[in-house]
């Protein structure tokens, strides 16, 4: 058995889980998630708890338990909580600015600076002119923006300068050797 799969969901407070067949629908505090279940994935309602079942042990079951787990996990934490994804640029003369809560102006050393516009369901917060926070309820969808906005202008060996993701690594390499 998955062993994610098998691991109950537990339902906070103040969200509310309604299933009808094959769709699934999270209400909480930050908003409302739906979804799909895919396959003959079941889920059921015991008390506080969700639980995700699959009928057989068939390859495509298998693999599908343990994924429907952990989306209706992370629906359920995202109409509590929330999810944020942390951005800092690097670099010279770069900075991003806040235009409202959904739209940002990036300066990245282009001719130009670049506007992004957030989807529905995502804000964006700027602490600092380095600092970008991608917030919402929509796991995915946040990652997906933090994703794009760093490809704009990804980390560069030589120096580091580019928007990476809060604590991320980036492999330095060496210059040109001098004589």
């Amino acid at each position: 058995m998955s062993r994610v799969g098998r691991a109950p969901i537990a339902v906070p407070a103040g969200v509310e889980v309604s299933i009808a067949g094959q769709h699934i629908s999270v209400k909480g505090s930050k908003g409302t998630l739906e979804r799909d279940v895919p396959g003959e994935i079941t889920i059921r309602q015991e008390g506080t708890e969700l639980i995700v079942e699959r009928p057989n042990d068939e390859r495509q079951n298998r693999a599908l338990h343990g994924l429907v787990r952990s989306l209706v996990n992370n629906m359920v934490i995202g109409v509590s909580d929330g999810f944020t994804k942390e951005l800092e640029i690097i670099g010279v003369g770069y900075r991003a600015t806040a235009k409202g809560d959904n739209a940002l102006d990036l300066a990245l050393g282009f001719s130009h600076p670049v506007s992004v516009v957030a989807p529905a369901g995502i804000t964006f917060e700027v602490p600092a002119p380095t600092q970008i926070l991608v917030k919402g309820t929509d796991k995915e969808t946040v990652g997906q923006v933090a994703a794009d906005i760093r490809a704009i202008r990804k980390p560069e060996p030589y120096k580091g300068k580019g928007v990476r993701y809060k604590g991320e690594y980036v492999a330095r390499k060496a210059g040109k050797a001098g004589k």
